[in-house]
């Protein structure tokens, strides 16, 4: 019988469920147990997935039935949890962001590689094959120059779901809509068109009174490859409509709405983009309107990525390496944003943002 590996899953809050159903549904993982500070908050959620609760971080990474750690905590929350699963010799599945800055991502990033462990990222959308038909036609040239690659997130959050939780409320924890929801279509931006060049943004708060934190962003990108992009993204837009990415090339046009192929046309046509136009669900949520609001799918999908990679001792599909210039963006959005100013490769952090 094929070895089953454990994975242990640190925070028990909103996603933590997402994480422990993708691990129930792969194929060669199990979930041996959970740990966070709320213990009552574990045990509730452990025991819905017949799962045991650890008392101490350092409980779980002891425990030899753990072989991959899957951090849940809120995003300012990530970095020493990261590095000592790697001290431990524990695989890594991190939620987005990595950090909160590019030192801290860097330094998990060499934690990770001095232990020789796996470090991967749910940024779990890039492997939505409506995504991956776009980056296929990117690499094999269908769309001629890439001209746009635009993201646009009318979203709606009501103001419970930010006073839910004291970190909820703290732009500095990764709260507003930039990380907290944009992060996952920033970095598909990133993913399919490439890296930032420059990044001009603006943030407001327009439907969360007594939040000090943004909902409401538009921001202007262009990318290394000369490439120009929009980012709106928003949770104050009741009822909340799905996430749309438009390409946009000089032979070719690619949209998708939610989950499923919008638009999919190309100067040269070919056999089998009938069969990408039937890409997706359209019924499927993708969390515009709540914030547990989507499927487990693409969580699953790298999940057994994980699984798959330590069996084949190959890369992850979304090593956070990957993710880094994802968060030079969003920096760059803050940075932009607070000094009222377009802000230009090479990006770096700059703490007093949160100020």
């Amino acid at each position: 019988m094929d070895k089953q590996f454990g994975f242990g899953v640190v925070g028990a809050g909103l996603i933590a469920p997402f994480h422990l159903k993708a691990i129930r549904d792969a194929k060669g993982g199990y979930a041996v147990g959970i740990f966070d500070i709320d213990k009552a908050k574990a045990q509730n959620t452990a025991q819905d997935f017949n799962a045991k609760t650890f008392e101490t971080l350092e409980q779980m990474l002891e425990d030899k039935n753990v072989d991959v750690v899957c951090v849940a905590t809120p995003n300012h929350l990530h970095r020493d949890t990261v590095i000592k699963a790697a001290q431990a010799g524990k695989h890594i599945l991190t939620e987005k962001p990595p950090a909160m800055s590019l030192g801290e991502t860097d330094e998990m990033i060499e934690a990770c590689q001095k232990a020789n462990v796996k470090f991967g990222c749910f940024v779990q959308c890039r492997v939505r094959k409506a995504i991956q038909a776009i980056k296929n036609a990117i690499e094999s040239g269908r769309f001629g120059k890439l001209l746009h690659a635009d993201a646009y997130m009318k979203w709606y959050r009501g103001q419970d779901y930010y006073t839910s939780s004291g970190w909820r409320g703290q732009q500095k924890s990764g709260s507003g809509v930039t990380v907290a929801q944009g992060f996952h279509y920033i970095d598909l931006l990133q993913y399919l068109a490439g890296p930032a060049a420059k990044v001009e943004a603006k943030m407001t708060n327009i439907g969360h009174p007594g939040i000090k934190l943004e909902d409401d962003v538009i921001a202007h990108i262009e990318y290394a490859n000369s490439a120009k992009g929009v980012i709106q993204l928003s949770t104050a837009l009741w009822p909340g409509t799905d996430i749309r990415i438009e390409i946009n090339g000089t032979k070719g046009t690619a949209i998708m709405v939610g989950e499923k192929v919008h638009t999919w046309k190309f100067q040269d046509e070919k056999p089998e983009d009938a069969e990408i136009r039937n890409i997706g669900n359209a019924s499927q949520a993708t969390g515009a309107g709540g914030a547990a609001d989507f499927g487990h799918v693409d969580h699953t999908a790298v999940v057994q990525d994980m699984i798959d990679s330590i069996k084949n001792n190959k890369e992850v599909v979304i090593p956070v390496k990957s993710v880094r210039p994802t968060l030079e963006i969003v920096l760059a959005m803050y940075q932009s944003a607070k000094y009222g100013k377009a802000v230009s490769s090479p990006f770096n952090d700059d703490n007093s943002i949160w100020d």
